[in-house]
């Protein structure tokens, strides 16, 4: 099977403008092709999975990745998916994110000499004179169109700013830019971004002529790719000092039994043939596709040694009703204690089993906590110092344990 109709076969591709085209140029490895990564946060994401896979595929068969950092358009603000406005990052820790970005994805993409490349829009978009800019590709753009498009019409009820309305002139003009500079002839990206990817297609054509053959492809992203990177309000990052490779691999084993077999597909290299069997399974064989799914993903990020200790990990936890030396544990100060207690909230937002105290009172709203194997039911509750001195096991959920104590 040919590398396109292998990504078909994953259920990857959503949308492209000349799949014909496409198909010729990816199975004999004449694409060079772009996806953007607009660097909100010092880390990416298990979200970003679906994308660096991707990458990966094609360029084994011979095409070339080129690994957009938006460190442009990030100082605008992607709209799409947003019932508001992003937040405004510095100059500063844009480029921070930046180089957090590339040590990443460098353990997926071959960055060698004459393979993929990394390349950061802030080198063209920051420079650009704003007259000339509107000059140039102003009049490719019409406001009807655009304000048609997906990405600003969800946005239009509660506010679309005149800055985030530029998003798709940047974006279009990033793949106008790399067709010229760097030849780059496709883009690859989520179905969400659709608008803004024909965008460049259209002003490509326009501004060079129906003979530039640029192409747009979108990856498939339903309802459990729109979900993957996030759980609980938490991200679940590629960094293990913000999620740990244990966290990581219990991330990817309690997917749903419906999505389980999609994440494989979609994301791990197994073998088609394989999967294909795969998908007879139920009940209990469901349960070995998920640490199949959880051990492939946590290796490909972690390494095998990582991946072999979360496994080891989680059959312990599940075998010892939850209690392992290997659980993730946070390690208080006397100082967290010194009042005597601590907060049951303030234990959950500093293990991050809760992005914050909003959170963690819903969590135990939800009956969802126990401490040492006692539901948490006030939102008050604390644990005293003696307790936390000899170590505490909170649960959230069903799945989830993570030990205290303090040192």
């Amino acid at each position: 099977m040919k590398i396109y109709e292998e990504l078909k076969a994953r259920g990857l591709i959503a949308q492209v403008t000349d799949e014909a085209h496409i198909a010729d140029m990816i199975n004999n490895g004449k694409a060079t092709f772009y996806i953007g990564f607009d660097c909100t946060a010092d880390s990416l994401t298990a979200g970003h999975f679906m994308a660096l896979t991707l990458m990966k595929r094609l360029q084994m068969a011979g095409n070339k990745p080129i690994a957009l950092i938006g460190g442009g358009t990030t100082m605008i603000g992607d709209p799409s998916g947003r019932t508001d406005m992003r937040k405004m990052l510095t100059k500063e820790d844009i480029d921070h994110n930046a180089e957090c970005f590339k040590r990443q994805m460098e353990r997926f993409i071959d960055f060698g000499e004459g393979k993929a490349m990394m390349v950061n829009n802030a080198d063209w978009l920051l420079n650009l004179n704003y007259v000339d800019l509107l000059r140039e590709v102003g009049a490719c753009f019409s406001v009807n169109n655009m304000l048609r498009a997906e990405c600003y019409k969800q946005r239009m009820e509660k506010g679309l700013s005149f800055l985030e309305f530029n998003y798709m002139i940047m974006q279009s003009y990033d793949f106008y830019y790399m067709f010229q500079k760097y030849g780059c002839n496709m883009e690859f990206g989520g179905d969400d971004q659709w608008s803004n990817m024909l965008g460049g297609t259209e002003l490509i054509r326009r501004k060079l002529g129906k003979d530039a053959h640029a192409m747009t492809i979108t990856l498939l992203t339903d309802s459990q790719g729109k979900k993957m990177g996030k759980t609980a309000g938490n991200a679940v990052w590629l960094d293990p000092n913000k999620t740990s490779p244990f966290d990581f691999y219990q991330y990817w084993r309690n997917v749903g039994d419906a999505d389980v077999l999609k994440c494989i597909r979609m994301l791990t290299f197994l073998p088609l043939e394989q999967i294909d069997e795969m998908d007879k399974w139920e009940g209990a064989q469901l349960n070995t596709a998920k640490e199949i799914l959880a051990y492939e993903l946590t290796k490909m990020v972690h390494g095998e040694e990582e991946a072999e200790k979360a496994k080891t990990a989680a059959k312990a936890l599940f075998a010892q009703g939850g209690v392992s030396e290997d659980m993730p544990t946070t390690e208080l100060s006397a100082d967290d204690a010194a009042s005597g207690s601590v907060l049951v909230t303030d234990l959950l937002v500093k293990g991050k089993l809760a992005p914050s105290k909003g959170e963690a009172k819903r969590l135990i709203q939800q009956g969802g906590i126990t401490v040492d194997d006692v539901k948490v039911e006030k939102f008050d509750a604390a644990v005293d110092a003696e307790k936390l001195a000899a170590g505490v096991i909170v649960r959230k959920g069903k799945k989830v344990f993570h030990k205290f104590i303090v040192k």
